[in-house]
């Protein structure tokens, strides 16, 4: 039930870092873990260790992903998963593949993810990894979320929260909690996104999750601002939340912090002040070529620059571009929300478009998931963890 917290958690781990870097902590700052993931990697290779090779690729490539180093992790997964091939280890070509899933998320190709994750989640269970499986089926529910279809994937959620808590696994107790938790924040049920995010903040704290500890303090922060209108102690968690980002240098994190702090700020009606913000959060993202965070980042500098004079014509015509581009990543539920944004100032209804039918076009009419994505969801087998 919400709100209430099990047995205690074991601590959070790790399971990506493998291999030589198996000792490193979930905490471990993400500089750290790249520079030990390359020393290591290379002594794998001059040893000719195949199946050490890709767990130490593995590292690398999420330490780059998780620092915004994009090309890097791209090209980091991708060799991973050849050494685990050229190895005949189908459980660290799983582990690659989901790596390079979740980077494919981040990079806004969805449909490319989909097709990462939903192979990485048959190639763990044909290897035996059910650690591995469980990630890429969260994976896939993740990915499902951010486009808005919570129809599909809410009971995905439910049923890994579950088996998170029966495995006693503390780091995905924490996201699932945060992806059910946001799914509610989203539809409007704060009280009960709020007893998700504390129960996810307590848990992850106990479990000593700086990551996930971050992510659920800024979903609080989220909801005692639009909810309870308490901008001071939203800035509050979002600044203890910003401390855990940076000492772990998780970017995506901050820069997802950022612009939270410019959504309560213009809330507030401090307008000038969450153009700063988001015009940070927009830097960042672009550097780290993050698709959903900069369309997000865009839309709450139009909303701002709107409050503070913008001409409504000028207004209305980047709203349009702007839901353009989120039709063509296939975001949904932030495609509503620049419909909300145009209605908000006063410029809509924005000209629609019909969509192509290939379900990753414009257009409300086509389907929220890609093809692939309905496929590889309608496989998931939260049973097959057992």
């Amino acid at each position: 039930m919400a709100g209430q917290v099990t047995e205690r958690p074991a601590m959070a781990s790790a399971p990506e870092y493998q291999g030589a870097l198996g000792s490193l902590s979930v905490n471990a700052s993400l500089p750290e873990v790249l520079a030990r993931g390359v020393r290591e990697l290379r002594a794998a290779e001059e040893a000719g260790d195949r199946r050490e090779a890709a767990r130490c690729g593995l590292a690398v490539a999420e330490a780059c992903r998780r620092l915004g180093r994009i090309e890097e992790a791209d090209r980091a997964w991708k060799a991973s998963y050849r050494a685990a091939r050229s190895a005949g280890h189908e459980g660290a070509m799983a582990w690659a593949l989901w790596s390079g899933g979740t980077l494919a998320r981040q990079r806004g190709a969805l449909r490319l993810a989909y097709r990462l994750l939903g192979l990485a989640a048959e190639m763990g269970e044909r290897g035996g990894d059910v650690v591995v499986r469980g990630y890429s089926l969260a994976g896939l529910a993740e990915t499902g979320r951010i486009q808005g279809d919570y129809e599909a994937v809410g009971r995905l959620h439910e049923q890994l929260l579950a088996e998170a808590r029966r495995r006693g696994e503390a780091r995905h107790t924490v996201w699932a909690l945060e992806g059910i938790a946001q799914m509610h924040r989203n539809t409007g049920s704060y009280d009960r996104a709020l007893a998700l995010f504390e129960e996810a903040a307590e848990t992850a704290s106990r479990a000593e999750d700086r990551r996930g500890w971050a992510w659920a303090l800024r979903g609080i922060a989220d909801v005692v601002s639009v909810r309870d209108g308490d901008v001071e102690r939203a800035l509050s968690l979002l600044s203890q939340a910003e401390e855990a980002c940076r000492e772990i240098r998780l970017a995506s994190a901050l820069a997802y912090n950022h612009k939270m702090r410019g959504n309560v700020l213009y809330r507030a009606g401090r307008y000038e002040q969450a153009r700063e913000w988001y015009a940070q959060a927009l830097e960042e993202f672009r550097e780290m070529e993050e698709p959903r965070g900069t369309a997000l980042s865009r839309l709450g500098l139009v909303k701002a620059d709107a409050r503070l004079g913008r001409d409504a014509a000028d207004t209305a015509a980047e709203l349009a571009g702007l839901r353009t581009t989120l039709d063509r990543i296939g975001l949904r539920h932030a495609r509503d929300m620049v419909d909300k944004a145009a209605a908000e100032l006063g410029v809509g209804p924005l000209p629609d478009r019909t969509g192509d039918g290939d379900g990753d076009g414009p257009g409300a009419a086509t389907p929220v998931l890609p093809a692939v994505g309905a496929e590889a969801l309608r496989k998931a087998d939260v049973e097959g963890l057992r």
